[in-house]
């Protein structure tokens, strides 16, 4: 039985969203690390498995999803023009009934979406996307005021599990001093270390583009190995979904 998120968001009537879980598909792979829901085509799961959960989820959307190949950076795509790539990490769409895709296991989705429900989006910010600006860029594509716009942050690696080396600390705070208040530092001898928060990274940036309308954010995907795929957890593992689009 499926398990699958349906955000709270104050969104307009015509604007649908939703996160998978693990739970509901027919995966399973060595001791089980693909079970069950897992929509990655890309982690080695059995492809007939991956088309039947895919399926199974195209069972309650308007349209298969404009799939991307996500590489960790800051391209956000059109997905509703015909494109010769789909390479990117942020898929935002104007219109009706084309599902915005992207595929995550640790890092961060995020939905945005106009007060008017005319543009909605889905990004892949894991911390190299993050930090190299996959949420501004995917704003400034959309072409909204921040004002103007709610975002809703999904599962993703929680902040204490989250550990992070100087070269992750130093790249968000050499942006923003502030960033640093995303991080707790520890102790792991000579090496230093951080915890790091991704929810307040990202809230972060939002904020500095002017976004004031965020919800969602705290549900940890390491901690929870019922629910939730995670690669730093696991290592090989599925992949869950984050949809958003207009009807």
């Amino acid at each position: 039985m499926h398990d699958w998120i349906v955000p709270d968001w104050p969104v307009p009537a015509g604007v649908k969203s939703l996160f998978t879980t693990r739970s509901g598909g027919v995966s399973f792979g060595v001791n089980g690390v693909y079970a069950s829901l897992n929509i990655g085509m890309h982690v080695d799961d059995d492809p007939e498995s991956v088309v039947r959960n895919r399926a199974l989820l195209r069972t309650v959307l308007p349209a298969e999803p404009k799939w991307l190949q996500q590489v960790h950076g800051t391209l956000p795509i059109m997905i509703d023009s015909t494109v010769e790539s789909l390479e990117g990490d942020a898929a935002y769409s104007r219109t009706t009934g084309t599902v915005c895709a992207i595929m995550v296991a640790d890092c961060l989705p995020v939905f945005l979406c106009d007060v008017t429900g005319a543009v909605v989006a889905s990004v892949h910010a894991g911390w190299r996307g993050l930090v190299g600006g996959v949420i501004e860029k995917t704003i400034a594509a959309m072409d909204v005021k921040g004002e103007d716009l709610l975002a809703w942050l999904g599962p993703a690696i929680g902040p204490e599990h989250f550990e992070v080396g100087v070269d992750v600390f130093d790249a968000f705070v050499q942006h923003d001093r502030m960033a640093e208040t995303a991080f707790v530092m520890i102790n792991k001898g000579s090496e230093k270390k951080w915890l790091a928060d991704i929810f307040a990274l990202a809230r972060q940036r939002l904020v500095r583009c002017g976004v004031r309308s965020i919800y969602g954010g705290g549900l940890c995907t390491y901690s929870d190995p019922r629910r939730f795929f995670s690669y730093r957890r696991d290592g090989k593992t599925g992949r869950m979904a984050a949809l958003i689009w207009r009807t």
